[in-house]
């Protein structure tokens, strides 16, 4: 008896066939697929440019203007009238206590920080140095040439604030040394009840001059409270109360160092680590001259000088005129002028100087015809 087979088997088979086939046919196309791409990574930060550096102005700049400051203020006390000989030398003491070169360095010092009260002129510089590589090229430009800041937008507005104040200095000594001058005029009229003292030869007229070099050699130290207003003041571009005009280019060798300064600490390059700049750009040789050659003219008419009404002359002249002439000077001003005084009432014995400036200075006091016009 033949047997048939169940045809139940054969269609298992089919089907496990026919699923391994579609598997393979499914890993032979996923196999040809393409990757996703990988997530793109984060975008960086922005670039935020550094902000400018603020403005610096180092303290031995504020120091030295400080110094400028008290001494031009304590010469502009002092006033005629003197009522004994004491008196006449003790003006003489206070007006004489200045060294030239500190006098000198501290009127550019005080300039620089004038010229900080232009807002006008600190955004005209600091416009450019929001660039890095722009900012340094400024520096050394200002660096090496002391006219360059005098293009800065705002030059002028800075510069007006230095003639300015300056001016206004030279206008309130020369006014001391008219009333000065004037004194010793006055006092040798017989109507003066102060003429007996007043002709009477100065005690120790060596020792006297001896002191005024003394004092003229020593050095001036800053008040520390006058020398930390100036220093704020620079920072924060206001506190002088300080006005003015315009003042139009080519500067003096003092306003245009000024500028300068006044430029470097805009751009942030003046501060403590660029003091050795700051002082090169205060001393100024020529300034200087005007206060050296003041001294010189002071000792020889003290050397000359005999009676006091004559140690008045000197001090009206060789101190307190002398300084007006040469802060006028340092703006571009003419030289302060002599005023016109009455002619003296008695002459004594002629003075002998080594020098022909002072002597006929002095001499123009006993003739009544002050020089100098």
């Amino acid at each position: 008896m033949s047997t048939t087979r169940s045809p139940r088997p054969v269609a298992a088979v089919a089907r496990r066939a026919a699923t391994l086939t579609a598997l393979a046919v499914a890993v032979l196309v996923a196999s040809c697929e393409t990757p996703p791409e990988p997530e793109p990574p984060a975008p960086p930060p922005p670039v935020v440019a550094a902000p400018p550096p603020p403005v610096t102005l180092n303290q031995d700049v504020a120091a030295q203007a400080a110094v400028y400051v008290a001494f031009m203020r304590e010469v502009s006390t002092i006033r005629a009238g003197f009522p004994d000989a004491e008196s006449i030398q003790s003006a003489l003491r206070r007006g004489s206590a200045y060294h030239p070169a500190q006098v000198s360095q501290g009127m550019v010092a005080y300039a620089s920080i004038l010229a900080l009260q232009s807002p006008e002129f600190v955004a005209g510089v600091r416009a450019y140095s929001t660039d890095p590589a722009q900012r340094q090229q400024i520096i050394n430009a200002v660096l090496t040439d002391p006219t360059y800041a005098a293009a800065f937008p705002g030059a002028d507005a800075a510069a007006g604030l230095i003639v300015a104040a300056l001016g206004r200095d030279a206008a309130a000594l020369t006014a001391v040394a008219d009333a000065v001058e004037g004194d010793a005029y006055t006092i040798q009229e017989r109507r003066d009840p102060r003429r007996r003292w007043a002709v009477t030869p100065v005690a120790d007229r060596e020792a006297r001059l001896q002191s005024a070099k003394t004092l003229s050699a020593q050095g001036m130290s800053a008040q520390p409270q006058e020398a930390a207003q100036l220093h704020a003041a620079a920072h924060a571009g206001q506190g002088l109360g300080v006005a003015g005009g315009r003042a139009a280019p080519p500067y003096t060798p003092v306003v245009a160092r000024a500028l300068t300064i006044a430029a470097l600490a805009a751009l942030g390059a003046a501060g403590e680590d660029q003091r050795e700049n700051t002082a090169i750009l205060t001393n100024d040789a020529g300034n200087q001259f005007c206060f050296d050659i003041s001294k010189l003219n002071l000792f020889q008419c003290l050397a000359a000088s005999r009676p006091s009404y004559e140690d008045m002359f000197c001090l009206g002249r060789h101190v307190v005129r002398d300084l007006a002439t040469c802060a006028s000077t340092a703006i571009g001003g003419q030289p302060v002028q002599t005023a016109a005084a009455p002619a003296p009432q008695i002459s004594p014995a002629s003075l002998t100087l080594t020098t022909p400036a002072p002597a006929s200075a002095t001499a123009a006091l006993n003739r009544g015809s002050p020089t100098g016009r």
